[in-house]
């Protein structure tokens, strides 16, 4: 095992190393670092239905393909508490797409257009005054849509209807032929195609002079344009990029300050281990770093703070290590077993600390909010993380060191030269070693 583990150190931090530094990972800030538009939203409750985990989770859902559907930026969709649900979208600025967008309660209707209101029914408009509403179906019928093309190349949305949907649209297209039905969302006209066929059996095609953006953007309604209650706005927030980069500004010398004096700290207390503590601290932030790329970590103000003080949790871990290691030498022990025995005896009392900040990471992360999540997420790496750095790369690391000729004097351990024993390397000569 102590042969295998120092290749796998190395090669961790190959590893890390590659992910840090190559274009097709990327680093995930968040909105109070990048800037961009958070909204809040409540889940209105009827007298027939009440807000159910499950229409509390699949509303979640369709917000959050709405937004990806239309590509605007990646969004943080979360649920907060048993009715409201928070949309963060770092990097976008456009507040009116946005409400546009997450805000339509989504009551998507087909409804006919009589003959008499041919060609009054427009895209983007409310339907004609005077005619009537009454849908064929609703959206609820949509098995799916997705985009494609005609037989001549055009671009054009496909359309699936579930049995019940497909019955009526059948019973609908072989008395209406050649006249038009309207794709209805929130009261506004989506789209107003022409019945071309008296039979569909579920499966429709909408064609037209689209452009590549209508066809998302239809697509995006015919899917995912029925929630299953009302949702109301209420609170929305704009940070501006600026005011986010100098967040993001701010954090990084907080951080760089906090760091920097924990790495004094530790070369002033515990001189050589110390410094060998501040390059496995080194190496664990890259591998932390990586981790976060990897995985796709949104990093926030809360995230960075996680990740300082899981910083100052694995100096904490090898403070223990360091302080137990004096008390072996100076119980009488040579250097290197007292480097070992540091290591052993300590990882007890690391073990039980770090599980204990896991547990109270975990529950944060499963019931706190969209901001404590982040923190809690980043906290539960960071211990992780330091756990294998401060006994494996720490440890091999102190191995080698404590090998070298100028690396056993006393002064180097923070111990008189009483308390400082080394341990002679024996050299095993052919005729010691030789039976008489």
């Amino acid at each position: 095992m102590q042969r295998v583990l120092p290749y796998f150190v190395v090669a961790a931090f190959l590893a890390a190393l590659a992910v840090a530094i190559l274009p097709g990972f990327e680093t995930k800030l968040g909105l109070d670092l990048v800037g961009g538009l958070r909204g809040e939203y409540q889940i209105q409750a009827t007298d027939s239905q009440s807000v159910t985990p499950a229409i509390l989770q699949q509303t979640r859902t369709i917000i959050e393909n709405r937004v990806n559907a239309t590509g605007v930026t990646e969004p943080v969709v979360t649920t907060q508490g048993a009715d409201r649900i928070s949309v963060e979208l770092p990097g976008a600025v456009d507040e009116n797409e946005i409400r546009s967008l997450v805000g339509k309660t989504g009551k998507l209707v087909f409804i006919p257009v009589p003959s008499t209101f041919s060609g009054q029914v427009t895209e983007g408009q409310p339907l004609p005054a005077g005619m009537d509403a009454t849908p064929i179906f609703g959206g609820d019928q949509v098995d799916a849509a997705r985009p494609g093309t005609t037989s001549t190349g055009l671009l054009a949305v496909d359309l699936s209807l579930k049995s019940q949907g497909a019955a009526l649209f059948d019973q609908y297209a072989a008395a209406h032929y050649g006249e038009q039905f309207a794709i209805v969302l929130d009261g506004i006209v989506q789209s107003a195609p022409t019945i071309n066929a008296t039979k569909f059996n579920g499966q429709a095609q909408i064609s037209g002079s689209f452009t590549t953006a209508e066809v998302t953007a239809l697509v995006t309604v015919l899917n995912y344009g029925s929630l299953p209650l009302e949702i109301k706005e209420v609170g929305f927030l704009t940070v501006s990029p600026t005011l986010g980069e100098n967040f993001l500004k701010q954090t990084i010398l907080a951080g760089a300050i906090g760091i920097g004096l924990v790495l004094i700290f530790m070369l002033v207390f515990y001189r050589l281990p110390g410094a060998v503590a501040c390059v496995a601290l080194l190496f664990y932030s890259l591998v932390v770093y990586s981790l976060f790329r990897v995985i796709g970590v949104t990093l926030t103000l809360a995230g960075i703070a996680a990740f300082v003080l899981s910083v100052g949790m694995a100096v904490d871990a090898n403070i223990l290590i360091f302080e137990r290691t004096k008390e072996e030498l100076r119980a009488g022990k040579t250097l290197s077993a007292a480097i070992e025995a540091g290591f052993n005896r300590a990882w007890n009392s690391i073990l039980d600390s770090n599980v204990s900040s896991l547990i109270t990471a975990t529950i944060l992360y499963y019931f706190g909010s969209s901001t404590i999540r982040g923190f809690a997420l980043v906290l539960i790496i960071g211990v992780l993380t330091s756990m294998f750095t401060a006994i494996s790369f720490s440890r091999i690391l102190l191995r080698w060191v404590v090998r070298q000729p100028w690396a056993r004097k006393a002064s180097l351990y923070g111990v008189r030269e009483e308390e400082f024993l080394t341990q002679t390397p024996r050299v095993r000569s052919r005729e010691a070693g030789a039976r008489v």
